[in-house]
Formats: structure tokens, C-alpha cells, sequence
């Protein structure tokens, strides 16, 4: 048995430089559907056909939950009002499904449908953004196109992540990643940009130019942001690309650290301990907390360790990782003691990392007495009227 895609009532409105056929193509890629029909009716007995309006912005959600269910519709709203626009069928019933899309749900309803909206098909939680989010179906059109592109620019960043990529980038990353995508400008050419900002800002430092080498660091740290969100708007991201990206995420700090404390080996009055005990404080902090992130989302929750309870989520915001360690040395800097500044975070790694041990422990043990660990996002109400401080922070990317 195969699935086919059929798209039709297209639209000229690009998004982010992509048709919605394109788009739609991308998406279902990534979930193995290849097989493209302009006629319903030539797909084989015993195939299944998946019907798009392409006047419509789908959440990659509600496209995998119909794909997962065959014999759906789904509707825009859950009135009897409700437009259908999409759906999956058997191949006998394809072109008759495809005419009732096309009239606007304005014939009869097949009997042996079932119809689904965006609420009922897929799930407010991403797991991978880490985040709560009510999956969309949204009309296409020149009116709206703008309001759509933010659409899918917000939807493509994390809920929890560091107060830096959350509250500052947003806004600068989305005209970056504007030029790029109307540039043609892929994101593994933005990455291969980002690493040689890491090589660059690690021989600054090395040769004590330090605010130069921060300059070329945050504007790494930036260019992070905007490949993520140049992979995500345009649907074009690959296992290479990912890997690439999250390798210089993992290198760059540690590298970035060492660089800039043999620099400061002639430096007076210098910090308090030997570079050595430094060094070996930053790298031990540094893996014992990846390796404890790791082990929580294997073994306890999914979603990871900063998921699991809101004091995580808001420890993520500060934890001694890249971009708050950056603004640690560059108080130091501005403060003319960049010594300090690797001091600070030597102790600022070492502390979250204990932070982080901890937490394993008590995840563990909870594990123990109470069974499963469950992710605070899951028990989310996005329609809550009084939302908490914490949901409001994580789930609309407001605070």
C-alpha cells in the first residue's frame, strides 16, 4: 500500500519564499511521503490518498496525524461552520472526497469519514521545542501573509531555552533570517559562517583581544539562532545540518574558555586559583551536566530535565551553558578584569552542574516511590485564563 499526496486550490501567496506546494512537499519529505498525484482517481486500488487544499498553512502536526489516520477529515473550527480542507482516503474515494473539499464542505458529509479539527487531531505539546503549542490551520492570503510568516517564525523557536536566545535574538533573528531566506541563503551556509566566527573569536581571545573575540562570539551565538530558524520556516533542514550545528554548540564554549584563560596566564592580579584547577572545574562542570541531561532524558522524561518541573524550565533560562557564560566574561571585561570574568564562570558551571546532579537525584528517587515523571507542560491548559508566570513565560513566549 502507498500514500500519494494530491494538492489542490493553490494559492500564488508565497511564505518565506515558498510556494505552498513547495512547502507542503518539504513537509511531507520528511515523513516519507514522495508519491505526487494531480488526478485522485489514478491512484491504485488498495493506495490511500492524501488530499491538501494548498490555500492553507498546515502545522506539520495535523499532516502527520492525518497521514497516521486514514478514513479523517479535517475541518478549520469545530462548528458545523467548520471548512474541511484536508483528508486522507482510500483511493475509491479520493476524487469524490477531493470535490467536497473543493465545494467548502457545502454538499453532504461522507458517512464514513470521521472529521477532526486542528484541537482534536494533534497534540498541544512539542516535545522537541519544548514548549506548548496549539497546533494551526490557517486561510492563505496577501492579506495575511505577514501575520503568517511571524506565525511560522514563532513556532520555530524553543519554549525553554537561555534568556538570551529567548528574549533578545527574537526580533533581530527574524529580519536576518527574512534576508536570508529572500536570499536564497541556506542554513548550513549560515552554520559554516557560525564556525568561523568560533575559530576567529577562540584567536582573538588567544591573543587578548578580548572584546573583539566576544564581538565575534555573540555574533556566532546569533547566527545559531538564525540558522534554526532559516531550517524551520523554510522546511529545509538534514541529519547533516543537524549534526554540523549541534557540534560547534557543543565544541565552541569549552574551546572558547581555554583560549581565553591562556591568555591570561601573565595576567595581574589573576583569579584566585591555578588556569589548571580553572580548566579542570569548566570541562568536569561542563560534560557531568550534558551527561546528567542526557541519562534524565533517556531513563525519566523525554522532554528532558529542564521539562520536567517549572524551576527547571526557569534554571534553563541561566544554567552555565554558552550564551550565559558569554555574558559573564563580558561583565568581567567591561568590568576590566576579564580574569574574573573566567572565574565567574568556572564557579557559575560548576554550580549549575551540581544544580543538575541534584535534580537527577530527586528525579530518580521520585521515579522510584512514584512511578512514571511527567512533564509540567503536559498538564498546560492553553486556553487557561489566569495562566502562571511559568506559562506564560514557556508557552507564549511571554513574560
Amino acid at each position: 500500500m502507498s500514500i500519494h499526496a494530491c494538492i489542490f486550490e493553490e494559492t500564488p501567496v508565497r511564505l518565506w519564499g515558498l510556494s505552498s506546494r513547495e512547502r507542503l512537499k518539504r513537509i511531507l519529505k520528511t515523513m516519507n511521503v514522495v508519491s505526487w498525484l494531480d488526478d485522485p482517481s489514478e491512484a491504485r486500488p488498495g493506495d490511500t490518498v492524501l488530499l491538501l487544499r494548498g490555500d492553507y498553512l498546515y502545522d506539520a502536526r495535523l499532516i502527520q496525524s492525518l497521514i497516521q489516520n486514514p478514513g479523517t477529515v479535517l475541518q478549520s473550527a469545530e462548528t458545523d461552520d467548520g471548512k474541511p480542507v484536508a483528508a486522507h482516503v482510500t483511493a475509491q474515494e479520493a476524487a469524490a472526497v477531493r470535490d467536497f473539499l473543493r465545494a467548502d464542505g457545502k454538499s453532504d458529509k461522507p458517512a464514513s469519514l470521521a472529521f477532526e479539527t486542528p484541537q482534536t487531531l494533534a497534540t498541544t505539546y512539542l516535545k522537541k521545542l519544548r514548549k506548548i503549542d496549539p497546533p494551526y490551520l490557517l486561510p492563505i492570503s496577501e492579506q495575511n501573509r505577514r501575520s503568517l510568516e511571524s506565525r511560522l517564525f514563532s513556532g520555530s523557536y524553543k519554549g525553554v531555552t537561555d534568556l538570551v536566545t529567548k528574549w533578545v535574538w527574537p526580533y533581530p533573528a527574524s529580519r536576518v533570517t527574512r534576508f536570508c531566506a529572500d536570499k536564497g541563503i541556506t542554513p548550513n551556509q549560515v552554520t559554516s559562517v557560525s564556525l568561523t566566527l568560533v575559530v576567529l573569536a577562540g584567536l582573538l581571545f588567544f591573543k587578548g583581544h578580548f572584546a573583539l573575540g566576544l564581538a565575534a562570539a555573540w555574533l556566532m551565538t546569533f547566527l545559531d539562532t538564525v540558522d534554526g530558524k532559516l531550517a524551520r520556516v523554510t522546511v529545509n533542514s538534514s541529519y547533516f545540518g543537524h549534526l554540523f550545528d549541534h557540534a560547534i554548540d557543543l565544541i565552541s564554549p569549552p574551546f572558547w574558555y581555554l583560549v581565553w584563560g591562556l591568555a591570561l596566564e601573565n595576567w595581574q592580579p589573576g583569579i584566585p586559583m591555578t588556569l589548571k584547577t580553572a580548566f579542570w572545574l569548566i570541562f568536569i562542570g561542563y560534560i557531568v551536566g550534558r551527561v546528567v541531561e542526557g541519562v534524565f532524558k533517556k531513563l525519566l522524561e523525554p522532554s528532558g530535565i529542564f521539562c520536567w518541573r517549572p524551576l527547571d524550565s526557569f534554571f534553563r533560562l541561566i544554567t552555565g551553558r554558552r550564551n550565559p557564560n558569554l555574558i559573564l566574561l563580558t561583565c568581567g571585561l567591561l568590568g576590566g578584569r576579564p580574569d574574573l570574568g573566567l572565574l565567574a564562570v568556572t564557579l557559575w558551571t560548576a554550580a549549575s552542574s551540581l544544580f543538575l546532579v541534584v535534580r537527577l537525584i530527586m528525579g530518580i528517587s521520585r521515579r522510584l516511590t512514584d512511578g512514571p515523571l511527567r512533564s509540567w507542560f503536559l498538564d498546560i491548559d492553553p486556553e487557561a485564563p489566569n495562566p502562571s508566570l511559568a506559562q506564560r513565560c514557556f508557552s507564549n513566549r511571554r513574560c
